[in-house]
């Protein structure tokens, strides 16, 4: 709808209140501003504070912009200038937002969070004493803040004891930041490795 009337403005320029404009955009600056000032800290661990971040800085960051353009027009009478920040407030929300719904459509999915590597946690399981091999490593997000992680650790000599697995789990949790981890210790004597490990093809 913006850019339908950012685009009709272009074609039939109407008058533009340049001071109304400013002094409304400068207010937003400053609100807009000190809102996401407010969520910056919290907005790398959690993905809706960030989504609120982002709207705050986006909306400051529009607000500066359109600010400059009311005092441009006061001055210059450049009444094309308003429907052509319109445009760009438009392309500033789309990419603004193209990452958060990425992330978002990950979670929904249970994908494997950003910034996670699976690769590095099944070098590190792999690696562990008794272990020959690691399948079903499966890593997920349970909330904006929290992630989950499964898999099944090949150890022939046997269950190596309660102490051992927590240590395991205590080192996911703060190296990997697996708030959750559930592992199964194989034998290695039967075939467990379910359909959707390709960890091996």
């Amino acid at each position: 709808m913006i850019v339908a009337e950012a685009i009709g403005r272009l074609m039939n320029p109407a008058p533009v209140a340049g001071l109304v404009v400013f002094v409304v955009a400068t207010v937003g600056v400053v609100v807009n501003g000190f809102s996401a000032w407010l969520f910056m800290r919290g907005q790398k661990e959690d993905l809706n504070i960030r989504g609120a971040f982002l709207h705050m800085a986006a909306d400051a960051a529009i607000s500066a912009a359109v600010a400059i353009s009311g005092l441009v027009i006061l001055y210059t009478n450049w009444t094309w200038l308003d429907p052509v920040m319109s445009l760009f407030v438009v392309a500033v929300v789309v990419v603004g937002t193209w990452g958060l719904l990425r992330d978002s459509v990950r979670m929904a999915l249970d994908a494997v969070p950003p910034g996670v590597s699976l690769q590095d946690i099944r070098d590190y399981l792999a690696g562990q004493p008794g272990v020959t091999d690691v399948h079903d490593l499966h890593v997920w997000a349970l909330s904006t803040t929290g992630n989950a992680l499964s898999a099944h650790l090949v150890m022939p000599a046997g269950h190596p004891g309660d102490e051992s697995i927590d240590a395991i789990v205590v080192t996911l949790r703060e190296r990997f930041s697996m708030q959750h981890a559930t592992l199964q210790v194989d034998l290695g004597t039967t075939e467990h490795r379910c359909a959707m490990d390709h960890s091996h093809d």
